[in-house]
């Protein structure tokens, strides 16, 4: 039996009162991204929206959140099928989580590399471990980094955004919290039920008021929703 196997999910969502966890579930490879993943992070995403979630909480399983492109899986001979359509599915399940009513959260366990990165910075609020740290590290690698490059430009000024991928360095969960990308800094040990307690008190909010803001905050971005469509 193969991880991709039905009974063997590589990713999973789970549903709770007014929120829902999104999780990468593939520990033994610090949750690498494939195509299977990004197919049933889709699908997650649509099952908790659609039973109501108004917080979703991003975290990956075994204390880690997710270490990039699963390079040994894109690199097999004879490809693995999935793998022509990866760029597209990737790119379309980032426009689900811009288009996305509820509010994202994240839990940045460890680190959050390169299409973890991308994951991280997608995510509305992001709690972050004191020692964990965000590399957006394409461009020592000859690689592009296009959903990195969306959110910062939705996030970030041009200057955050070259530090982190012309850079290609490190950055520590204080210095992303220094840049307004984390939203708090937690022991490491905490950082999951600190996540947890986040996305539950913000599910308890009276409803359809977090998704109107995040709507008048989409309003207002400057280069809006064509980001995706544009940066490749």
């Amino acid at each position: 039996m193969t991880e991709t196997s039905p009974a063997a999910p590589v990713a999973r969502a789970e549903r709770h009162d007014g929120w829902g966890e999104l999780i990468l579930a593939r520990p033994h490879r610090r949750n690498a991204l494939v195509g299977p993943m990004v197919d049933e992070l889709r699908a997650g995403l649509a099952d908790l929206l659609a039973g109501g979630a108004r917080v979703v909480l991003i975290r990956g399983d075994g204390g880690a959140f997710c270490s990039g492109l699963d390079l040994d899986a894109f690199g097999q001979q004879p490809a693995p099928p999935w793998r022509a359509g990866f760029t597209d599915d990737w790119a379309a399940f980032h426009r689900e989580l811009y288009r996305c009513p509820a509010v994202v959260v994240g839990a940045m366990e460890r680190f959050a590399i390169n299409g973890g990165a991308a994951l991280a910075l997608a995510c509305d609020l992001l709690v972050a471990g004191e020692g964990a740290y965000l590399v957006v590290g394409e461009a020592a690698l000859g690689m592009h980094a296009p959903m990195n490059v969306a959110w910062l430009r939705l996030r970030a000024s041009e200057a955050v955004a070259a530090q982190l991928c012309l850079g290609a360095q490190r950055a520590s969960a204080a210095e992303l919290h220094r840049l307004g990308l984390a939203y708090r800094v937690v022991a490491d040990a905490e950082v999951a039920d600190e996540a947890r307690a986040l996305a539950a008190r913000l599910a308890g909010y009276p409803p359809g008021g977090l998704a109107s803001l995040k709507a008048a905050m989409r309003r207002g971005a400057v280069l809006g929703e064509e980001v995706f469509d544009t940066v490749r």
